[in-house]
């Protein structure tokens, strides 16, 4: 008995496995795409994992830090301590920013935080942590940075005194970490033109400088030079309290916004990567789509290629069956090749993509049952097209 596939495999092998291979780097797409989704989802849970809180204190009615803006006093902490089950607390602000870094703009989340405190990198793969409240920085790997380099942000130049892994924000970004009060002059203190600027506005307006009352025009300019503002504090909570519960105290008696850890994973993971997950999705979709297209074509060809085997095969009593199943063998093979030619490069290139690409083997196997099953039902064309041919196509020249 003549078996369809396996001759097409000896006698056309080169042609049969570069057709895999090529539906491969397809199914490879397919696996880095859920590999990019489940980075967003990792990048978002690290960004909570590494903060070391179990709370975030915001601004009231703001889904900040991450999600919205969010700004509260830098003294609100004292507030906070003397409430039960309050352990430590850490000032942080975040802002994303372009730092110039061997002759090139490097995108970096830069987070001020207290030395040993909540949002502090809770560890390093080299140097040593900030111990001091200015001039200093612990740069994420992905940065590029090394210990001892230079970094010149708005105001002031900062040495790298640490390395650590892993530290990003929501969006994928690596983060520098600088003290907390220089990352306030960074983010809330304006440069010195605009303050002259504002100055002369201010002189010019009455209503800020009536007549007869002096310093209304001092206090309002100072109030602009010496802004001190964090955009959230991280707390930890004390053993034996619940984290829920004192949100809840938070809310009612500091009037604050106050999410705990479960309720700010919400906020990274659903809300705002809802959009991206719906159109990573869609992507996998149509991927699928053409994939099984590409099978069904390339299928449908080779059993035109043999037209005068299967009538052969029919003529001398081949059942229906017997046919269906060796066309479906060959789609099953050029699934197994793709399959596993497309695990191997997105294992080779996710390392090389500037997102976080996660690949798990759940998603292995979901693609390795997805690719056998549009296999199966792209061969169905080619079945169809072989249960119609005429025996008679054997003798008829």
């Amino acid at each position: 008995m003549i078996n369809l596939a396996g001759r097409d495999i000896r006698h056309h092998g080169g042609r049969y496995i570069f057709t895999g291979l090529g539906l491969g780097l397809l199914i490879g797409v397919t696996l880095t795409m859920a590999g990019v989704y489940r980075g967003l989802v990792d990048d978002g849970k690290a960004l909570i994992d590494n903060s070391g809180a179990d709370l975030w204190v915001v601004q009231q009615g703001t889904l900040g830090p991450y999600a919205e803006p969010s700004a509260l006093h830098d003294d609100v902490y004292r507030s906070l301590r003397a409430l039960p089950g309050v352990g430590e607390t850490g000032n942080v602000t975040y802002q994303t920013m372009q730092v110039r870094h061997a002759n090139k703009d490097v995108r970096v989340m830069v987070a001020g935080v207290e030395p040993d405190a909540p949002g502090a990198p809770l560890y390093l793969v080299s140097g040593r942590p900030i111990i001091r409240n200015h001039y200093e920085a612990v740069a994420d790997v992905k940065t590029g940075f090394k210990q001892g380099d230079k970094i010149k942000l708005r105001h002031y130049e900062y040495t790298v005194v640490g390395i650590t892994r892993r530290m990003v924000s929501s969006g994928g970004d690596p983060m520098l970490f600088i003290p907390v009060q220089d990352a306030q002059e960074e983010q809330f203190v304006r440069d010195a033109d605009a303050i002259v600027s504002d100055r002369q506005r201010l002189a010019q307006n009455p209503r800020l400088n009536p007549p007869g009352v002096p310093g209304v025009l001092a206090a309002v300019q100072e109030n602009q030079v010496s802004s001190r503002s964090v955009n959230a504090v991280l707390v930890k909570v004390a053993k034996g309290y619940d984290p829920k519960n004192l949100a809840g105290t938070v809310k009612r008696w500091k009037r604050l916004g106050a999410y705990t850890k479960d309720e700010m994973t919400d906020i990274l993971v659903v809300k705002m990567i809802a959009v991206s997950a719906r159109q990573i999705f869609m992507f996998l979709v149509i991927l699928t789509v053409v994939s099984a297209a590409i099978i069904a074509f390339i299928i449908y060809t080779m059993t035109i290629g043999k037209i005068r085997e299967i009538a052969v095969l029919k003529l001398v009593g081949t059942r229906n069956l017997t046919l269906a199943s060796m066309i479906m063998q060959e789609a099953l093979g050029l699934g197994l090749i793709g399959f596993m030619s497309g695990k191997v490069v997105a294992t080779i290139w996710a390392p090389y993509f500037p997102k976080y690409v996660l690949l798990v083997p759940q998603d292995a196997l979901s693609a390795f049952a997805v690719a056998m099953l549009v296999s199966a039902l792209a061969s169905l064309l080619g079945i169809r097209t072989a249960l119609k041919v005429d025996p008679a196509e054997a003798i008829g020249g």
